[in-house]
């Protein structure tokens, strides 16, 4: 039903994903707003990491409530504040994942709506 394009006439992604998601006989989707990194007791931690570790946490719960998993995500939105490093939040969402490639865009943003906030994800997900 999902099925990822990555034309061999154009250059591989840079990174775990897939250039786009082609989805066939779909009956289900869901769209998340920004997931930010607040934890079920309210808190935020201060690493970028946490951070992803918690949005994803945060994702995986709304995936389960929707009777989906990871491998529906079709499409994957990062914002993450600009000076911040980046490759704890690549390898929470590799982790999450788990070998599935979604569409996937990362962008750097000079803040977000929380000082605290160091980055957030929306996601798409397309199920039958």
């Amino acid at each position: 039903m999902n099925r990822r394009v990555n034309p061999t006439s154009i250059a591989p992604p840079a990174a775990n994903y897939a250039h786009a998601v082609l989805t066939e006989g779909a009956s289900r989707w869901l769209h998340t707003s920004g997931v930010v990194p607040v934890a079920p007791d309210g808190t935020t931690p201060d690493d970028i990491g946490e951070q992803a570790e918690v949005v994803w946490a945060n994702i995986g719960a709304m995936l389960d409530q929707a009777g989906m998993r990871p491998a529906d995500i079709v499409s994957v939105t990062t914002y993450a504040v600009i000076g911040e490093q980046l490759g704890p939040v690549m390898a929470a969402r590799d982790r999450f994942l788990d070998g599935h490639l979604a569409a996937s865009t990362l962008v750097t943003v000079p803040a977000l709506a929380q000082s605290r906030w160091k980055m957030e994800i929306a996601i798409v997900a397309a199920a039958s």
